[in-house]
């Protein structure tokens, strides 16, 4: 807060200007302590007008007084304030400073009727039902996905969570994990988590819809596709649709092929965790939604930030971590889905970052809007004219590159069955081609590099490093051998023979970096 030319200049949502204390119309103001109390804190200033001018109170004691009294007598439990007396160039006004609250929720009395009211932008507006759940549980400093359900756990299976864990983890799993891991109460109950994570999850809102639209807007569907499972198949069902739904270029280098695809598939899985993870699940009928149009990737949920702040108005590399559901959080780190330490928003930035075909102006942006959260990928190889042939997007790297010959392999790979497509098309039916407009593009018969002085190929294994970096950039040596089915020494071998080449190289600690791809590599003689 600053006072320029006799104007209060507030810097952000959390303040309520009044120009004289209301003493008849109380709820006018007491609705503001509640919310702020309930929210992220905030303040009054009386003496303010609504244009921010500084008007002064003529009696600013009295004021104080009975805004005291008010509180006092009107909230319950009784939120932390302080009353602060501000002089401006002869004016006197008061600062109502209220404290984020850890008793909520605080209700407006009045009348035999108990209300509590939160912001939302600058309005302090009523709760509605689920809003008042997620008060009681901050107040009682438990989360919804912690608490116990009357359903029995023996009346369960856990075989995809154990079966996932085994193939996440290389280890065995022991039924033991359920109560360590909060899903199971030590009387044998599921809490809610449980639920979200057994076999025939038969919770409601634990759905995601999934559909490709023809063009930029929601307009006529290519394809759409409901599920309700359990977390680790809900995961599993969204990667699977978005791959089928997006596409993945590639150029020849002079010894290796060169992924250049449209997103970063590890970052489109750190969204998709995370919004399943983070989202609202007291809204009953909310759900996750993947949007895919030809230029972006829209992934949405149930759930507004915890502080009540708006996502794009922040710097996503200060955002300090907030877990509203942390037994989900929590299992979903022991599967080795995600990092415990660290910010989910700043990863996808840094993994779409790191492809070579990045453009500034393309990383992933994050949106909150009411009690949504949005996050959205652009397409790389997606520009104002539409689709960027692959020669187009190749040169923007700076490579020396050599396409396929049409007739042995498409530089691109195919969903339809268009032999000289250069880009994937879409299902397997003309009139869904049709529809996909310029989803499909026939292939250039431009050809780069000469074939006849073509360097040595660095070698199966070694292509597939450098596809596994593409696809996850952060990806350790480990995850490599057992994905390959070799041993970690000989992946190693391979990555220090790429790097002596200079194709990859290593940004960051050992644990937490990242791998990059090097464009102009040295070629092998």
């Amino acid at each position: 807060m600053q006072i320029h030319n006799n104007t209060l200049i507030a810097e952000c949502s959390a303040y309520d200007f009044k120009e004289m204390l209301e003493r008849k119309k109380v709820k006018s103001w007491l609705k503001s302590v509640s919310a702020f109390a309930n929210t992220d804190g905030g303040s009054l200033f009386y003496g303010v007008n609504d244009d921010g001018v500084i008007v002064g109170l003529e009696n600013p004691q009295a004021d104080a007084d009975f805004i005291s009294e008010m509180i006092k007598a009107r909230l319950d439990p009784v939120p932390e304030v302080q009353l602060i007396p501000i002089e401006h160039e002869g004016h006197t006004l008061l600062e109502v400073k209220v404290k984020a609250g850890t008793l909520t929720p605080y209700y407006y009395y009045q009348d035999g009727t108990r209300t509590a009211y939160v912001r939302v932008g600058n309005e302090s507006v009523e709760c509605n039902s689920q809003q008042l759940l997620s008060l009681v549980l901050k107040g009682t400093h438990m989360t919804w996905d912690s608490l116990p359900t009357q359903v029995d756990a023996s009346k369960h299976s856990f075989i995809i969570l154990a079966n996932t864990f085994r193939e996440q983890t290389h280890q065995e799993w022991n039924d033991k994990y359920l109560e360590s891991f909060g899903l199971v109460t030590p009387d044998g109950k599921l809490t809610n988590a449980g639920l979200l994570f057994v076999d025939n999850c038969t919770v409601f809102q634990s759905r995601i819809f999934c559909t490709r639209w023809t063009g930029l807007y929601k307009d006529d569907a290519i394809s759409s596709v409901e599920h309700r499972a359990n977390l680790v198949l809900l995961l599993k069902y969204g990667m699977d649709f978005i791959k089928n739904y997006t596409m993945s270029g590639w150029v020849k280098m002079p010894n290796y092929r060169l992924n250049l695809p449209d997103y970063s598939d590890r970052a489109i899985f750190e969204g998709l965790v995370n919004h399943l993870i983070h989202r609202d699940y007291t809204v009953m009928g909310g759900e996750v939604h993947i949007d895919i149009y030809d230029d972006r990737v829209e992934l949405v949920s149930p759930g507004a930030m915890l502080d009540g702040t708006q996502i794009q108005d922040r710097d996503i590399y200060k955002v300090p971590s907030m877990r509203r559901n942390p037994v989900i959080a929590d299992m979903f780190t022991q599967l080795d889905y995600m990092e415990k330490r660290g910010s989910g928003l700043r990863k996808m930035r840094e993994l779409t970052e790191k492809l070579p075909n990045f453009l500034q102006g393309k990383e992933p942006q994050y949106q909150t809007e009411a009690t949504s959260f949005y996050t959205t990928f652009y397409n790389l190889n997606w520009g104002d004219n539409g689709r960027i042939p692959v020669e187009e997007v190749a040169n923007r790297v700076n490579s020396t590159l050599e396409k396929y010959p049409e007739n042995e392999e498409s530089s691109v790979e195919k969903f339809g069955g268009n032999s000289k497509s250069s880009v994937k098309s879409f299902g397997d039916t003309q009139e869904s081609s049709e529809k996909g407009s310029e989803i499909m593009q026939k292939g250039s018969e431009k050809k780069f590099g000469d074939s006849k002085n073509k360097s040595k190929s660095i070698g199966k294994t070694a292509q597939k490093i450098i596809d596994f970096v593409i696809s996850d950039p952060s990806m350790s040596a480990e995850t490599m051998a057992y994905k390959i089915g070799i041993s970690s020494r000989a992946v190693e071998k391979h990555i220090s023979k790429l790097r002596s080449m200079g194709i990859l190289s290593r940004e960051g600690a050992d644990h937490g970096g990242y791998w990059r791809i090097v464009i102009n590599p040295q070629t092998e003689q």
